[in-house]
């Protein structure tokens, strides 16, 4: 099933094509790359003055392009959220609009459960999902090996007026923060990752999706609670199926929580020009039927 974030004001795709993708951040233009956009289109005069345009290099890696000085950062809301925006080295904002229609999913499941919800959210990045889980009234537990990415996150929390909530930070290796709170009789009621295609942890840890995921989602099925409201896998990795994850939690959390049903599909973004919509990932999630 294909869920669309199309309920930005702040954001828009304006148009996608020939491996790159033209977005509006509140008020500015960014020219990015994007390998999904593998169709043909004219570039209109929008797509040649952008505010900031991101070169690849041949070499790997690339660099911004800037026709007039930006701010640092600056924020964009979505609904009550604010979300501080800034390009970064490695072409990215910060921010992945098209997991505000996962953000929706979130809000809807706690604000509607009719008790308190514990979230774990791994692979936290900024925390897009923990601020959704949070404005929501869930307790949150918020982990990234990144320690620049958790400031980003308590920055986030700011700028939305959470920080009077629960939520906790911790810097830590995802698959070894779960084995721990497994020992430690830990449970959350909701989990929800992001695990890239390759990363590190704070001391050295490798993690690589296809070698990994699988024993992770088993390890977190030792901490969650008897009455789970749901479990939501996303992922960028390219080559992957989000069958893969449908039948990951299909031979994982299904049999113990037989109670629920798994959904999965890609999550994408509408653009403006043409009406197309822009591929941005997969999505799975185990959801309670209670």
């Amino acid at each position: 099933m294909l869920k669309i974030s199309d309920n930005w004001k702040d954001y828009e795709c304006l148009d996608a094509g020939n491996g790159e993708k033209l977005e509006r951040w509140g008020n500015v233009i960014l020219r990015r790359p994007d390998p999904q956009a593998m169709w043909k289109v004219d570039y209109t005069d929008l797509w040649k003055k952008p505010d900031g345009f991101y070169h690849r290099s041949n070499k790997g890696g690339g660099y911004w392009d800037f026709n007039k000085k930006l701010d640092e950062y600056w924020t964009i809301n979505y609904r009550d959220l604010k979300f501080k925006v800034s390009p970064t080295n490695f072409k990215h904002t910060g921010l992945f609009p098209e997991q505000a229609t996962n953000w929706d999913f979130i809000i809807d499941k706690i604000q509607n459960s009719g008790r308190k919800i514990k979230v774990l959210n791994l692979f936290a990045y900024t925390g897009g999902a923990t601020m959704a889980a949070s404005y929501a009234g869930a307790d949150v537990v918020h982990v990234d090996a990144s320690k620049g990415m958790i400031e980003w996150a308590k920055e986030n929390m700011r700028l939305s007026g959470l920080e009077n909530n629960v939520i906790r930070f911790i810097v830590d290796d995802c698959l070894k923060f779960v084995e721990r709170e497994a020992r430690r009789g830990n449970k959350y009621d909701a989990i929800i990752m992001d695990p890239p295609s390759y990363g590190r942890g704070p001391n050295g840890e490798t993690w690589k999706f296809e070698e990994n995921l699988y024993n992770l989602i088993v390890a977190c099925t030792k901490i969650l609670s008897d009455k789970p409201l749901f479990f939501l896998i996303n992922s960028y990795t390219t080559g992957i199926s989000n069958i893969v994850l449908d039948n990951i939690l299909k031979t994982t959390l299904l049999p113990i929580y037989p109670n629920g049903k798994i959904e999965s599909g890609e999550v994408g973004l509408p653009i403006k020009r043409d009406n197309l919509v822009l591929p941005c990932g997969i999505y799975g999630r185990w959801v309670s039927n209670d």
